[in-house]
């Protein structure tokens, strides 16, 4: 359980991997370069502390971490976070913080409860990850545009007053080349995927700035010069009162964190068809985030957008992460004097289009279709995480959950996977409709699940997924005892009609009742299953999956 996949996986290795691996990790070196200097100075420290974090924290991360393909680094999502305890309590708060929050997560992750993120409801993720998205660019308005404003307030609404107020100094230079750097971010990938869009901007806008000599503040102009060295690592000073008055902000790192770097493992999973090891992932997330911040970084978790372009270049073992890191590395000793020169204003076009990507906008306007106690949930977490805080936010997210959640709990929520070999020992034995008194042809699976649909019977329904290797060509999916679904049971519906599509199985739904059938009309999975694929009784539906076993042979005779 707490073997590092790196170590699993090494039996592996041969020189085609290991130099797929090596190249993967060159590549995603090279986009998380930008990233890691923006969003160290959106943090409120200096932009070589994002170097150093993506560095160290990169590198434990694939060395000790439970997925393949995990990236690890700093990330938008604790901008706020890392932003607000520097403003309070300066560098050294921040370093105790995070060192704490390191421990926290070894702590979770040896008490084994890695498996327990998964519960946390998709409304309660998707609303504080909005609100993230939309603070993050609420920050990037003063540099995209050049506003002259001295003391920017911390809080969103007065952030804005502030910027309709000092309109009249928009600095007409500086908004033209955040302008031409959000265009080439957004139209490079039409050109070329292979060099990420954010490092020609940076590479375009610095050219023009210093051929034009155009007066556009630059890192130097900010921070001066970035170090091209990692120090040596230094124990930051703390007492007691320190510590007490740190718990919370390091909890809430400490939280974020896992959530961040389980998601990102479940969504890296999903691309490669792989497993991750939630436990030995928190543990290596803790071990990262307590080395950080010893050589000045600060806090890691796992990044989504990197882990992804990692397996996209074919990354799949934690060589590639390894190899990300001593690539910024050796970009950050030859080149890091370079940086300086950088425009405050491209800077902040990269993460505008990091907020845009982070927003999940069409994953938030779906939601607003669930049913209405998870839309609470959601409007909830999104108003709080933008108006007052993050830790607030997931609290009072996750309480109206569970209040939610008990309200409609009728029993406890079940999966059972039913075969032909196994006697369905759930039902009555003298329940006409029972799944053993039918024959079952090959090739077709059913699956019941009993309850209510929500988020920890999702994940239940996820775990059973992965029991079977090999996908049937016909699944069936009985919902007759399924009362009501929440938004998670509906985005892991909508999960499994994908992953249905693309290894070629037919999905049927049996007995859905009328009020689960009209919401997940409205989330929009009818119309992907297909309407004559919804029937209402399992000898309609195995009827439906023998005509699509002889349509297939048909198909295949042909």
């Amino acid at each position: 359980m707490f073997k590092p996949k790196l170590f699993v996986l090494l039996p592996e290795l041969d020189r085609e991997r290991l130099l797929k691996d090596i190249t993967a990790g060159i590549l995603v070196g090279i986009v998380a370069l930008p990233l890691a200097i923006a969003f160290g100075i959106a943090s409120g420290v200096s932009p070589e502390k994002g170097l150093i974090t993506a560095v160290i924290g990169g590198f434990i991360v694939s060395l000790l971490g439970g997925s393949r393909v995990q990236i690890g680094g700093p990330t938008g999502a604790f901008i706020i976070i890392v932003y607000g305890i520097v403003q309070q309590y300066g560098i050294n708060g921040l370093m105790l913080a995070t060192i704490m929050a390191g421990v926290i997560l070894i702590i979770m992750g040896i008490a084994q409860f890695g498996s327990l993120i998964k519960f946390i409801p998709y409304p309660v993720i998707v609303g504080f990850t909005s609100g993230i998205a939309v603070i993050i660019f609420s920050t990037q308005v003063k540099d995209f545009l050049g506003l002259d404003i001295e003391n920017l307030p911390g809080d969103f609404i007065g952030k804005w007053g502030q910027y309709l107020s000092h309109l009249g100094t928009l600095h007409m230079p500086t908004l033209a080349i955040g302008f031409t750097a959000l265009f080439i971010i957004i139209f490079w990938p039409k050109v070329s995927r292979k060099i990420p869009g954010s490092v020609i901007a940076i590479l375009v806008t610095t050219a023009m700035v210093q051929l034009l000599h155009l007066d556009v503040a630059t890192i130097e102009t900010r921070f001066g010069k970035i170090p091209s060295t990692i120090p040596a690592p230094s124990i930051p000073e703390f007492d007691l009162s320190t510590i007490q008055n740190l718990i919370m902000p390091a909890t809430t790192i400490a939280i974020l964190a896992a959530i961040e770097a389980l998601l990102s493992a479940v969504v890296s999973d999903g691309m490669i068809g792989g497993r991750h090891k939630s436990n030995m992932e928190l543990i290596a997330q803790g071990a990262a985030n307590i080395a950080s911040p010893l050589f000045g970084g600060i806090p890691v978790t796992g990044a989504i957008a990197r882990t992804a372009t990692n397996v996209k270049n074919g990354g799949r073992t934690p060589l590639s992460g390894i190899v990300h890191a001593i690539t910024l590395l050796c970009i950050m000793l030859l080149f890091g004097s370079w940086a300086k020169l950088i425009p405050m204003s491209t800077l902040a076009a990269i993460l505008i289009v990091v907020a845009w990507n982070m927003s999940e906008y069409h994953v938030f306007r779906q939601l607003l279709k669930s049913p209405r106690g998870d839309v609470i949930v959601l409007l909830t977490t999104f108003g709080l995480t933008v108006i007052f805080d993050l830790t607030i936010a997931i609290e009072v997210g996750l309480l109206l959950t569970v209040v939610l959640f008990m309200q409609h709990m009728a029993g406890i929520a079940n999966v059972e996977i039913i075969t032909r070999e196994l006697k369905d020992r759930e039902e009555d034995s003298n329940d006409p409709n029972a799944i053993a008194n039918r024959d079952v042809p090959d090739g077709v699976e059913v699956y019941e699940i009993n309850g209510p649909f929500f988020f920890g019977a999702a994940s239940k329904f996820k775990e059973s997924m992965r029991i079977v290797e090999n996908p049937p060509p016909v699944r069936i999916l009985r919902m007759r005892n399924v009362p009501v679904i929440d938004a998670t049971g509906l985005n892991m519906l909508k999960e499994m009609v994908a992953d249905s599509s693309r290894t070629g199985t037919k999905l049927i739904l049996s007995g859905v009742n009328p009020e689960t059938l009209s919401t997940m009309r409205q989330y929009g999975i009818i119309e992907e299953i297909g309407q004559e694929n919804i029937v209402d009784h399992i000898d309609s539906a195995l009827d439906r999956a023998k005509q699509l076993l002889d349509n297939s042979l048909s198909a295949q005779k042909k």
